[in-house]
This record gives C-alpha cells, structure tokens and sequence, in this order.
C-alpha cells in the first residue's frame, strides 16, 4: 500500500470502502442517488405537510392521506427488488433500468407538485371538484414510486459492486449520505422558504424535481457494466416470485422481526405529518424553523449512528440495542409533550434530535440481525432489500395516514367541549398522537423480546463491522 493511500484510508471518512471492483470515486457518485430520495423526504415530511395543513388550510386528515399513498407503492418493493434480480436485457444490464425509470418517475412527480397544492389549497379561476386532491394525489404516488424503486434498485447495485469485506461498510455510507442529503435539504429549503409565498413554494419544488435528474444521472453513469446477453440467456425461464419469497422465508425469524420493524417504524413515524404543524401551530414557529425539524432529526440518527458503531463492536447484541433506541424514543416524545406546556423550542428541538437518536439506533440495530440472516436458494440481494424497505415503508404510510386521522378526530371532540374544559385545546390532538406512539414504542419492546434469545453476544471486535442493507423512507 502507498503512502497516500495508508493516509486517505486514516483520515477519510469510509475510505476502506474502496474495493478494486468499486473504487472510492465510484462509491460516492453512486451515493448521489441516497441525496435525492433524502432531498424528497424532506420535502414529503419536513416541508409539504407543514405548508399544506398550516399556510393552505388543508386538513390534516387529508394531509396524512396524500403523504401516506406512497404506502400503496411500499409493498412492491420486494417485486421490485426480484425483478431487479432476474432483470434480463440485451446488453445485460440488471439494477440500472430501475434506477433510471425511479429517477423519472420521482422527477415528475416533484415537478407537478407545487401547481397540485396550490390548486388543492383553492388558489384557483375555475373550481372544479376534487381536482385538487386528484392532482396531489397523483404527485405524490409518483414521488413515492420514485423513491421507492431508486433506492431499491441503487442499494442492490452497490451491494452488487461491493465485496464480501466490503459490502457492510458501502452500505453504511450510502445510510449516511441519506441522513446528510436530509439533513442538508433541510437547510437549504428552510433558508429558501424563509418569506413563504406560492411562487417561492413553486421555485423550491421544482428545483428539487430538476436536482434530482442531475443527482440521479451522474449517480447511475458506468456505475453497471455491459455484460451482453446470448438468445437462450433471455429466453430461459424466470424463477416465479413466492419461490423466492419462500426461500427468503426460510433465512432465519423473519416472521417476527418483521414484526417488531414494523411496529417500531409505527412508533417512530406516526408523528412525521405532524411534528412540523405542532411547532407552528402550538409553538408558534415559522415556516423556516420548522424545517430545521428535518435537520435535528438527521444529526440525531447520525449520533445514533456512531454509538451504534461503537456499541457492535464492543459486541452487544443488536437486539438489546434496538431496546435502547425504543426506550429513546419514549424520553423524545415525553420531550415534545412538555415542550407545549413549558413553551419551550429549545425542549421541542432536543425532542425532535433524540426522536431521530432512537430511531436511527432502532433501524441499524434490526437491520443488522437482518443482514445476519441467510438469503437462499432464488432470493437474491434485491428481494432482501426490497422486503426491508417494505415493511418499514408500509408501517410508515400507514402510522401517517393513523396519526393525521387520530389528530383531526380528537381535535374536533376537545375543541367542541367534549373532552371537558381542561383538554378544549389544538394541542390536544397532537398530544394523543404522542401518547399513543409510546404505547407502541412499550409494545415493540414486547415483541422484541423473544429475538434477544436468538442472538449471541459476540466478543469485541467481532461485529465491528456493521451493514445496513435499507433505510425508512
């Protein structure tokens, strides 16, 4: 090894990434497609949702919904992910077909947004019923079906190029450009969205939609090689869906820790539609501020990170260091609860940073025990990831579409004097959700229990190396 490259690999970050199959230089172009679906959580999650509900008048339940169609989508990634498997061309291309039409799709969907909203907030000449949801609606699906089919087919790519050695710590950098293409979108849509107005709304969303095209392309660029394909290699049988379904099945206790992803994701996710109005509309907060709430939650998972990078390699089983994030996530929203009470937006930040701590740490914690279990026989790498990512898509969408609903019902009924004097407030309904999120977060812990037995503690050092297969989106 050079001297320059002894150094390169001290003092930057994942440089032993590189792999002669998979130089550095590659791996970050390729990690530019983790910025873009990062840049459209932010702008699904972080800013929409806020800007619809608070500055449109929409309501919050249809606000949820429109957020939550995406889930619609969410369940096709493990096909998604097998037919990126088996894909079969002339020119033998397998994951870059699925990038490239994900990038498409997520590019017009962001491109129709803004004229989609501002017709469903009523800035229209001629009202047309329920052309405003209908228009929103189809923005949104687009988007998430974007996301959904960028980020599966990209991961397995890298996954793909990567070695046995390698392919943990490739996979960890594309977990953290993700977290730095949230947390950096965050910032700079909140400096531009600073003085809102519908034609400044209109500027950052389709700027977004064209960023992603540019982010996308140069990601995708030679990044699979051209293998051609003979007559009987196209023509020979595909292996049908539920064989590897089965396959993959049989791998390990996927049927409950299935379960636990899914009931953590809820817990986690279920205040994503809501965290933003409740700053603006309970705490008084701007368009700008409110934003940064993306921000927090990204430096909050990337500290998550780094403890559990720690924490595996001193040998502690993944499973007890779920609990730690779930037990996380019960302080963050107690955090947020009181933040109203004590008018506090410091209290309400430090809510939202330890929200994206003990999320962060949930996710790597079960996506390590999953990247231990065994693919077999005709599951492949992309239905692994894209059975991953659709549990925690799923449990996203719908914990969304529940928070949105939950919070206008309960609502009306305090606002109406139902719940008695004491609870008329608009906090009420926000409360409730929070509420409800740590008596899942206690439920997780129950159905996580029975995993710790499935896992040994290793001895320091021997799960150093920590691989992160998906991430929520």
């Amino acid at each position: 090894m050079s001297k320059m490259s002894r150094v390169s690999t001290r003092y930057l970050p994942f440089a032993d990434a590189a792999s002669e199959g998979l130089p550095l230089d590659q791996i970050l172009r390729l990690s530019l497609f983790q910025i873009s679906v990062g840049m459209a959580g932010v702008m699904l999650l972080g800013t929409l949702n806020r800007v619809m509900i608070v500055e449109l008048s929409v309501p919050a339940t249809l606000v949820a919904m429109m957020v939550a169609l995406p889930v619609l989508i969410a369940p096709f990634r493990a096909l998604l992910g097998f037919k990126s498997d088996h894909h079969k061309s002339a020119i033998g291309w397998k994951r870059i077909p699925y990038l490239w039409f994900g990038t498409l799709w997520q590019f017009g969907g962001l491109a129709i947004m803004p004229a989609s909203l501002l017709v469903l907030g009523g800035d229209v000449v001629h009202n047309i019923p329920f052309a405003g949801e209908a228009l929103a609606g189809v923005a949104f699906v687009m988007t998430g079906l974007g996301m959904h089919m960028t980020q599966t087919a990209g991961l397995a790519l890298a996954a793909d190029r990567a070695t046995e050695e390698t392919r943990p710590r490739v996979v960890a950098l594309l977990y953290v450009m993700f977290l730095i293409g949230m947390g950096a979108s965050a910032l700079i849509i909140g400096y531009l969205l600073r003085d809102f107005s519908g034609l400044a709304l209109i500027k950052v969303v389709q700027g977004a939609a064209v960023a992603t095209l540019v982010l996308n392309t140069i990601a995708l660029w030679k990044q699979e090689r051209v293998r051609p394909m003979t007559k009987e290699e196209r023509a020979a049988p595909n292996p049908k869906f539920r064989d590897a379904w089965n396959d993959f099945a049989k791998g390990g206790p996927a049927g409950r820790l299935l379960v636990v992803v899914f009931l953590g994701t809820m817990a986690f996710n279920m205040q994503d539609v809501l965290l933003e109005p409740y700053g603006g509309e309970i705490l008084g907060l701007s368009v700008s501020k409110t934003t940064l709430l993306t921000a927090t939650w990204a430096a909050g998972a990337l500290i998550g990170f780094g403890f559990a990078s720690n924490w595996l390699s001193d040998g502690i089983n993944p499973y007890r260091m779920g609990a730690r994030g779930i037990l996380a996530g019960v302080i963050a929203f107690c955090a947020v609860i009181f933040s109203n009470p004590m008018q506090s937006e410091v209290l309400f930040f430090v809510g939202a940073c330890i929200i994206g701590f003990g999320g962060g740490l949930f996710a790597i914690s079960t996506l390590t025990a999953a990247m231990t279990m065994p693919a077999k026989g005709r599951a492949g790498r992309g239905l692994a990831l894209g059975a991953w990512g659709a549990a925690q898509a799923t449990a996203a969408g719908l914990s969304i579409a529940i928070g949105g609903a939950m919070r206008d019902g309960v609502n009306q009924l305090a606002i109406s004097g139902t719940l008695g004097r004491a609870l008329e407030s608009p906090a009420t309904g926000y409360s409730v959700v929070y509420h409800f999120e740590i008596l899942l977060l206690f439920a997780t812990l129950v159905a996580l229990g029975p995993l710790v037995r499935t896992v040994r503690e290793s001895r320091p050092g021997e799960a150093g190396k920590i691989g992160l297969a998906d991430l929520p989106t």
